[in-house]
């Protein structure tokens, strides 16, 4: 086969250019630790590659997302926990105000403290996120939740909604807490019916939250309970409001502190009921924190001065329906706390699910990408031969001619 010098040139530079190029990939694969440069390298690990660093980038997404919800939460957590510190001292205040040797003057002073608490929990019901967004607004980040009316009423102006975050790709989790379901849906009473004594009564009768005896007995009907004195002695009826019912107890002789049970639920009065005087049992409604304290407060600033002590009667009962609707919610918020720690334990779950998802899409980009390096290097010093060869073989063969073997 016979070559023309131009033939011989061209395989020889074509041959020490393969060799550099081979030299230089290899130095940019140990320069860079990566095995794939271009596609071209390795489809495969490269298709592979795409589809994992996107598995790697949703899930970096959804740490960032965890952590916004740890942040969130914590703040709204330390919120209610001013909340249940601020009920626990308005318990033991009103504890404070039952004692009968307080006269009115002592028991405003309690009442101005009251108000003090009153305004504690409106601030706390109104915390924000660090950002200006409400925590307690519901869905409404930029509202504002409560502030008093112009009838003094503390008001809400939240919604119903809470936004959540998508913390894995199956799991929502919410960031926010409707305040009406915190500080607004405080159930009255016992939770399941509540007591209440006449404001006309002129006895001394004083009424117990009661309790529930047989849940399949409760009807949910409104009944009053009433008193009759004469010389022969008390007795009380009750009567149910709501549809009359001949099965209830009626002309019964009354005993103070004698349980009162009727349609699976029982209660106590104790004092003097003075004839007429009667007593309310409904179901329980709700009512806010603030309405309930709004109350005691109008209670603790109303003077105990009447006939027969009557006035210490109403404070007496009227104090016992706060102090059960401060309980409730008391219980209330420690749920909503129960809820967040919940929460708060799914996301650390989710981390740990996050963080060994990691490490796995980490380690399969590295095999799918990575250089090996004890590889690279053989190679490396491989190719410089080869490439060393190439030259001087060019060198060589481009000194071949008849002419020099003339010469």
């Amino acid at each position: 086969m016979r070559l023309s010098t131009n033939t011989i040139y061209d395989l020889g530079v074509a041959a020490i250019n393969d060799q550099q190029s081979a030299l230089v990939k290899t130095q940019q694969q140990i320069s860079t630790g990566k095995r794939v440069l271009t596609p071209a390298d390795d489809p495969i690990a490269a298709a592979q590659a795409l589809d994992v660093s996107q598995v790697e980038s949703a899930n970096q997404q959804y740490t960032a997302n965890r952590n916004t919800v740890k942040n969130v939460l914590g703040l709204a957590d330390n919120a209610l926990q001013g909340v249940q510190n601020t009920l626990q001292s308005i318990n033991s205040l009103m504890v404070e105000a039952g004692n009968a040797s307080l006269d009115d003057s002592q028991r405003s002073y309690i009442a101005t403290a009251l108000q003090g608490n009153l305004q504690d929990l409106i601030g706390l019901a109104n915390s924000t996120n660090g950002a200006g967004g409400y925590l307690f607004s519901g869905s409404q980040v930029n509202v504002q939740p409560y502030a008093k009316n112009a009838g003094g009423t503390v008001a809400y102006s939240g919604d119903q909604n809470v936004r959540q975050v998508q913390a894995s790709p199956s799991q929502l989790i919410a960031v926010s807490a409707s305040g009406s379901d915190i500080f607004d849906r405080i159930k009255t009473g016992n939770g399941v019916f509540v007591t209440s004594a006449g404001a006309a009564n002129t006895g001394t009768g004083i009424v117990t939250t009661g309790n529930v005896t047989d849940p399949t007995a409760l009807t949910g009907h409104d009944y009053s309970v009433t008193f009759s004195v004469s010389p022969s002695g008390t007795t009380y009826s009750v009567v149910d409001n709501t549809t009359p019912n001949g099965a209830l107890p009626t002309n019964v002789p009354y005993t103070s502190g004698n349980a009162i049970s009727f349609d699976g639920m029982q209660f106590q009065i104790s004092g003097s009921p003075a004839d007429q005087d009667t007593f309310a049992v409904g179901p329980s409604s709700n009512q806010s924190i603030f309405q309930t304290l709004q109350n005691a407060i109008s209670l603790l600033q109303t003077s105990t001065a009447g006939p027969s002590g009557t006035g210490n009667t109403k404070l007496t009962n009227g104090l016992s329906g706060a102090g059960q609707a401060i309980a409730n919610a008391l219980d209330n918020v420690l749920q909503v706390r129960a809820q967040f720690g919940s929460s708060l334990k799914r996301v650390d779950n989710l981390d740990a699910i996050g963080q060994n998802q990691t490490l796995t899409d980490k380690t399969t980009l590295s095999n799918l990408q990575d250089v090996d390096y004890a590889q690279a290097t053989s190679d490396y010093a491989r190719q410089q031969v080869a490439l060393q060869a190439a030259q001087k073989t060019f060198v060589n063969t481009e000194g071949l001619s008849l002419f020099n073997y003339i010469q």
